[in-house]
């Protein structure tokens, strides 16, 4: 029982410190409500206009504006105070929900609409994402930045748990503009616990002074950095061909598997419980081996075969627990290795990137992927995000094992 207590206070050491816990919980209920939206969102489409390709395209719009404003997003991340930045998003975000959830309610919602406010929540989330993501180096000592990054992962993959389940409820009991209308207030748990916070005990970088070409030198840092360079890469190609979720698992589970709108919540969530349970796993590591980067990446490409090959919406769920598995340890592993090898002075920029080439690849690959689900199927869809999994571990490692040869890894 002593081991047992002392492994559950390791894992959640970094909530003994007030901000991050103020920071966690505030989170939590905000990005419940994101979800939410985002599910919503794609089950409103599909009621609009069923096309695996539109399904890209509002993807594309969410997640474009990351491409291309990542890094000058990162830039300001690294130059002005995280935490303001963060209180203008997230209101900014709080406003967007809000007239989304109003469209709705007032029957002014179409496809072009729907695009529009989705590519709304792509700015928003392009100057978001850097800033929280650094924000959250700067509430713990360095020796618990591995345990917040997981902690941080479990945040956002446990209001994937709860947050498509109860979108799943309210789009059948009150409908999609009250989901919207939910994640808008949601926005206050997080505006508060940002304010509530105590800025003197905050662990601040010295902010970047404001110069010519801090984004290039952002990238060649990144470039002439090896142990950097190598997850941004594998996160490059399977952000583009498997996590592309919101189209791939809808098709597939209301086509050929005959299920219904509320069944695709259901593997959602199913898949971001894993993701829990796997950041959990995660969080009482204090460093991060390259073979947890690869190995969470092979059990991802497995998972998405066995989604691809199911015959049954039930065999689904064994699969769909295995991806959320891979590729959150993915997910956290190589998030970790970038904030705890990135200098301080590159950490909003470095972030960026990733999120660049994580989020931001997301509008090159999900019309692909849903061109090539409307057109091949969407199992097929599924492989390719298999297949890129197998590509990018395979070469990760060869590449990481190369390295060994010359220095430790």
């Amino acid at each position: 029982m002593t081991t047992f207590a002392t492994g559950i206070g390791e894992t959640f050491r970094s909530l003994h410190i007030r901000n991050f816990r103020l920071f966690f919980y505030g989170q939590f209920l905000s990005q419940t409500g994101t979800w939410m939206t985002m599910v919503a969102q794609t089950l409103l489409m599909l009621d609009l206009n069923g096309s695996g390709v539109l399904l890209g395209v509002l993807a594309a719009c969410q997640f474009g504006p990351v491409l291309l404003l990542g890094a000058w997003s990162g830039t300001l991340a690294d130059r002005y105070d995280k935490r303001r930045l963060l209180l203008i998003t997230q209101a900014g975000a709080m406003l967007q929900s809000l007239v989304l959830g109003i469209l709705v309610m007032t029957g002014r919602a179409s496809v072009g609409l729907l695009l529009v406010m989705a590519t709304i929540q792509g700015i928003l989330t392009a100057f978001d994402n850097p800033s929280r993501r650094a924000f959250v180096v700067e509430m713990v000592p360095p020796t618990h930045v591995a345990n917040a990054v997981s902690l941080n992962s479990t945040v956002m993959t446990g209001s994937r748990v709860l947050g498509p389940a109860l979108a799943g409820i309210l789009v059948i009991a009150v409908g999609y503009a009250w989901i919207f209308l939910i994640d808008a207030i949601s926005y206050v748990a997080v505006l508060a616990a940002l304010l509530a916070m105590r800025t003197d005990e905050l662990n601040r970088s010295t902010p970047t002074p404001r110069s010519r070409g801090q984004i290039r030198q952002g990238l060649r840092y990144v470039f002439s950095n090896h142990d950097l360079f190598v997850p941004l890469v594998m996160m490059a190609i399977i952000g583009t061909l498997a996590f592309n979720f919101s189209v791939t698992t809808p098709l597939l589970v209301t086509g050929p598997l005959g299920g219904s709108r509320q069944a695709y919540t259901w593997v959602f969530s199913i898949m971001a419980l894993a993701s829990v349970i796997g950041a959990l796993a995660t969080a009482r590591r204090q460093t991060v081996p390259t073979r947890h980067v690869i190995g969470s990446v092979v059990l991802f490409g497995v998972g998405m075969v066995g989604m691809a090959v199911a015959p049954s919406l039930w065999l689904v769920f064994p699969a769909a627990f295995a991806v959320g598995v891979g590729s959150i340890g993915f997910m956290t592993s190589s998030t970790a290795l970038v904030q705890l090898l990135a200098d301080p002075a590159y950490r909003g920029r470095v972030l960026a990137l990733q999120s660049m080439v994580f989020l931001g690849t997301t509008p090159i690959g999900g019309p692909f992927i849903g061109w090539v689900s409307d057109t091949l199927g969407p199992r097929v869809g599924v492989l390719v995000g298999a297949a890129a999994c197998f590509a990018a571990a395979l070469w990760g490692h060869m590449i990481w094992k190369q390295r060994s040869t010359r220095q430790p890894a």
